[in-house]
């Protein structure tokens, strides 16, 4: 009677273990070189200077310049005091301004004061903030501040 199927390994030929074993010590060595960089151990080459914080700065900026467009943009006698709705694309937040109110300042210059809400991945915040209509008849933002 023939044995059709061997299950444990001692009953396989020689040189089937031979041939799986080079199989395994050559792909090993391939791949080590793909890993020649991961050392784990080593901390001279961690490189200090990268900054995730510069992603979120970038995203205040365009929120501030997405609620001052909101903001300098609104027809205030349509809007009659209601909330304004906004949207940034591309930071993915997004809030609601609650007021706002035109007025001039000391230099003759028209300008808007508002409070905002802010929906971000950092959280929900209030803001208030300050346009103004520049000599160029571009809008200012000269504030922007988190409240409490």
């Amino acid at each position: 009677m023939n044995v059709i199927a061997k299950s444990r390994p001692e009953t396989k030929p020689y040189w089937t273990r031979c041939i799986v074993l080079a199989a395994v010590t050559t792909s090993a060595a391939f791949l080590s070189g793909c890993m020649s960089g991961l050392d784990l151990f080593e901390d001279s080459k961690v490189d200090s200077t990268i900054r995730t914080s510069t992603v979120a700065n970038g995203e205040r900026l365009s929120d501030e310049t997405t609620v001052r467009n909101a903001v300098s943009s609104a027809d205030l006698a349509q809007a009659a005091g209601q909330p304004i709705p906004w949207a940034n694309s591309a930071s993915g937040s997004a809030g609601v301004i609650s007021t706002i109110a035109e007025n001039q300042d000391a230099a003759g210059r028209t300008c808007r004061d508002f409070v905002t809400t802010k929906h971000s991945y950092q959280g929900i915040a209030n803001y208030s903030g300050r346009t103004c209509l520049g000599n160029s008849g571009e809008w200012l933002l000269l504030a922007f501040d988190r409240q409490g």
